[in-house]
């Protein structure tokens, strides 16, 4: 199997082109064996880059425990950004197929006509809890709600980008919150899909900074959808503006949510 390590705000994803080479029957076996840190390439999981009968392309993304999830930001990027340089689609707006539906994706070329940064249409954020899907509340949307989570009380805000979010904003986002409240969360049955968790600092009404706990991956340096629910999250909330600067552990994302048209818009690096 052929492949490309790429990664967005140091999120990084095995890539396989499967314009030239069929998705094997084992990926999920495969995706494990592989985003190994020790004992396989190292990845936070693998994206198989595929023909597509609605879009210029179609995502199939693998966390690193096998499970196969619906989108991931920065892994739709850095698809981007190899699909455009190799030649698999030479657009610079391109539509990507997802679990989450298809995305409308905008190519910023640098050096040599190459991508180095695509803006990418999130679309609407999912508010109502059954759709997220949760049931910490019977009706409605789970906005600064408190819940307690290991004899901890923390106020919860849940968003779903095509994948589910909980969103939490802590003076501190500490290894004790992130490594080990995270997969508490992650695991809670009130969260029946499982969900990625987002520990977030308020620097100002435009700067936050982020760590995630993704679900089937662990903390992971960035995670785009997480920082799109973030924003959401954060002027729901009343914290922040609707377009924001967001710090993760492996760069900066910039984050907007359109009030004309419900949409978030995500611009970032792809490596």
């Amino acid at each position: 199997m052929k492949f490309t390590k790429m990664h967005g705000a140091g999120n990084d994803y095995l890539y396989v082109d499967c314009f030239s080479q069929a998705v094997p029957d084992n990926a999920a076996e495969i995706a494990q064996d592989v985003s190994h840190r020790h004992f396989g390439v190292g990845g936070d999981g693998i994206i198989f880059i595929c023909p597509s009968e609605v879009a210029d392309v179609r995502m199939q993304m693998h966390n690193a425990d096998g499970s196969q999830a619906e989108m991931c930001g920065n892994g739709i990027r850095c698809l981007a950004k190899y699909a455009f340089d190799h030649g698999l689609a030479k657009k610079k707006e391109m539509r990507v197929e997802t679990g989450a539906g298809v995305l409308s994706l905008k190519l910023h070329l640098g050096v040599d006509e190459l991508v180095e940064e695509v803006t990418v249409d999130m679309g609407e954020p999912v508010l109502e809890a059954s759709q997220v899907p949760t049931t910490l509340v019977p009706t409605g949307s789970v906005i600064n709600h408190s819940v307690e989570f290991k004899g901890r009380t923390f106020a919860v805000t849940c968003v779903s980008m095509g994948n589910p979010h909980c969103v939490i904003f802590v003076p501190e986002a500490t290894d004790e919150l992130v490594l080990g409240i995270g997969p508490i969360i992650e695991s809670d049955p009130r969260l029946p899909n499982r969900i990625n968790v987002e520990f977030v600092e308020l620097v100002s009404e435009s700067v936050v900074r982020q760590r995630t706990w993704e679900r089937g991956s662990g903390e992971t340096w960035a995670c785009g959808t997480g920082a799109s629910a973030v924003c959401v999250a954060g002027v729901l909330t009343g914290r922040t503006d609707r377009k924001i600067l967001n710090h993760l552990l492996g760069g900066d994302l910039v984050l907007q949510w359109n009030e004309d048209n419900n949409h978030v818009m995500m611009t970032g690096g792809a490596v």
